[in-house]
């Protein structure tokens, strides 16, 4: 994609994060994007992200989910209070709350897909829904409450 993910926006420090901190060499560096009023992230689970074979191991299920919700609250309170993502101050979030339903084995072959929604913003706080799909079936679902990092925090 020619477009800047939502993790490409975040301030240096924050860039760090073992899920979406495009700075981690040794990270899953995920990338979230706009898709109408979805945030969608495609992941490709490499060998090693097993758990039983031929099966992703559910950490990084709730990884993806959690990291690709924290990044959809950024652009979704960015999107709410009418700026850009390249705007001052840099607008950061948290997990407060993660919450994962495993619905069916997810397996390792092939792409994954997380999309997310909006369920309310309230504040310094963002709920996100998830789900977390491979070969067009839903294997998890999450929410998250996202909580905005503090703006003397972020610069």
């Amino acid at each position: 994609m020619s477009k800047k993910a939502f993790q490409d926006y975040y301030p240096d420090q924050f860039a760090q994060c073992y899920g979406c901190g495009r700075l981690n060499e040794r990270g899953l560096q995920i990338k979230s994007y706009w898709e109408g009023n979805e945030a969608v992230c495609i992941f490709h689970p490499k060998p090693y992200h097993t758990s039983i074979p031929g099966y992703v191991y559910g950490g990084l299920i709730a990884s993806l989910i959690d990291c690709h919700s924290t990044g959809t609250a950024a652009a979704a309170m960015y999107r709410h209070e009418g700026r850009g993502m390249n705007t001052e101050p840099p607008l950061r979030f948290l997990t407060a709350s993660l919450k994962v339903d495993y619905l069916r084995p997810t397996p390792i072959e092939g792409p994954l897909e997380v999309r997310a929604t909006v369920k309310e913003i309230k504040g310094r706080k963002v709920v996100i829904l998830s789900t977390l799909s491979a070969r067009g079936e839903v294997c998890a679902r999450g929410e998250v409450i996202a909580v905005q990092v503090p703006e003397h925090l972020v610069k």
